[in-house]
Parts: structure tokens; sequence; C-alpha cells
């Protein structure tokens, strides 16, 4: 399984994540993660992409190719990878599909999680989270209690809502993610390996229509 999974925000990429790997048994691999990891180890990508992030600026994807080269050189990427946070324009892409080339790890898949953006928006700003138990509730699907609280603690006022999760930056993020995202899509329906599937659906189903849609 070599796939590049696409969704926003919201969308279950975490989620399903969590499930491809587990039964897959191939590398989630987070280019947020990647970029994490190698700051804190201090390799040579990781402190030229520090460099650039305390100076204000994004790291270069030449930097990001090469961690994600190296990642894929790791004994678990022999079976494939599950590809999270890049490419994010069709100048990664192009970028990425010619690295894949030179490994011999072409892609056979791009999954796009489909959500409608009125329900993403919704799932973003309904979510609270409990401060004593760290439990997730959203107040719109799956409200506990009347009025919302956590039935660990009984008190509604321990479920607080992430700053990140305020509507003006949820909207703001989705509005970046659809600019940069549609010609992505475009990109990879005319190279033929689009795979859309409905993500507004329990995640045991969301996983089987993954399963369907990935060859082999």
């Amino acid at each position: 399984m070599r796939i590049v999974l696409l969704g926003a925000p919201g969308s279950g990429k975490g989620t399903q994540s969590e499930l491809l790997v587990k039964t897959y048994a191939v590398p989630h691999i987070s280019t947020g993660d990647l970029l994490r990891e190698a700051v804190a180890e201090g390799t040579e990508l990781g402190l030229r992409a520090k460099a650039a992030m305390d100076a204000g600026k994004l790291v270069d994807d030449a930097t990001v190719l090469g961690m994600i080269r190296e990642r894929l050189g790791r004994p678990d990427g022999v079976k494939g990878f599950i590809l999270d946070g890049f490419p994010r324009n069709i100048v990664q892409a192009e970028a990425l599909e010619e690295m894949l080339g030179d490994l011999r790890k072409p892609l056979e898949a791009v999954v796009l999680l489909n959500v409608d953006m009125g329900i993403l928006f919704k799932r973003l700003t309904g979510r609270r989270i409990c401060q004593d138990c760290g439990r997730v509730f959203n107040v719109f699907t799956s409200p506990p209690g009347a009025p919302p609280h956590c039935p660990e603690s009984g008190d509604a006022s321990r479920l607080i809502q992430r700053p990140d999760d305020k509507e003006e930056v949820i909207g703001k993020r989705l509005e970046v993610y659809e600019a940069q995202t549609k010609p992505l899509i475009e990109y990879y329906r005319l190279a033929g390996l689009l795979q859309i599937v409905d993500a507004d659906a329990d995640k045991e189903t969301v996983f089987k229509s993954i399963q369907r849609a990935v060859p082999g």
C-alpha cells in the first residue's frame, strides 16, 4: 500500500490512518511529525528545518522531501506508506512523483476523504475537551448530556473549546484547505490516481470504503 491521504481538518484522516497502520503494517508518515522528530534529534535536515522555522519561514520542499526519503528507507517502509500532509500543491506533487520514481515506490492511489464543508465546520467548532480526563465530545453530534458535560467529572464547566476550534479560526483553515487542495485533486484525477471516499459515516464504514478504493 502506497497512498497519499487527502482530507480537510476534521475529515478523519488521523482515525483512518490508525486503522490502516494496524491492518496493513505500513507507516503513517506525517510531515509535521517528521519535522518535529528531525528537529528534536538535531539531524542535518532537522537543523535546516529549525533554521527556517526560527526565521519565521516555511521549510523548503527539498528538506521535507529529504525527510520523507529517509523515512521511507526504514525497515517498516518496505511494505508501503500512508503519506499525510504532503503534497499540498502541484509543485510538491510533481517533486514527490519524481522522488518516488527514483525509489521505485510510485503511488498506488490518492485517497480523498470527502466531507461537506458545513459538516466539517460543525465537527470542529462543536468539539469540546474535558479538562479532567481529556475525553473529546461534540456538542452537535454527540452531546454528553444536557447541558453538555463529561460523565466522568459531571461538571459542564470542565468542558473547554480549544482556541484553534473557534469559528473564525476554523473558517479560515477550511478556506485555505479548499484553495490549496482543489488544484491537487484535479492533478491526481488526471493522473488516474484519485479515489474519493465519502467520509460522512462511522469510522468502520469509511475504512471499508478506503479498502475497496485502494488497489490490492
